[in-house]
């Protein structure tokens, strides 16, 4: 992996941990902006709950070393959510002011995952001869 491949991954992941984390804590404490964001979705509040917890999870997952397979569910995690979120926006016809945020922590995690190093990826082996 290039110095540059590696910087990309690092820059990244950094900002995708800290805007997964901030949101988490943000939906966890039910911040009112927040709640209001998800009632006029028409979700219910308490995922804000569940979903506060798994993105906690999912950060954690990516920045610790080795288990790459968990890694690959934290990534796919992170991209139904955001892409969910900004899916829901858009049906809303919200401004792009509020579809940006979930855009951004998509494009990250895409980022992030496609520049991960191959000691964090998960190799599928083929047995069959």
């Amino acid at each position: 992996m290039t110095k540059r491949m590696k910087i990309i991954y690092w820059s990244a992941t950094l900002w995708l941990a800290l805007g997964m984390c901030s949101t988490a804590i943000v939906q966890l404490l039910k911040v009112e902006d927040e709640v209001k964001a998800f009632t006029t979705l028409g979700y219910p509040i308490y995922l804000m709950t569940i979903i506060g917890i798994w993105k906690i999870l999912g950060t954690i997952a990516i920045l610790i070393p080795k288990t790459p397979l968990l890694k690959e569910w934290a990534y796919a995690g992170f991209f139904f959510a955001m892409s969910g979120a900004a899916i829901s926006h858009i049906i809303m016809c919200d401004a792009f002011s509020k579809i940006f945020p979930s855009l951004l922590l998509l494009v990250l995690t895409i980022l992030s995952w496609y520049t991960r190093p191959a000691d964090r990826k998960f190799i599928s082996l083929n047995f069959s001869s």
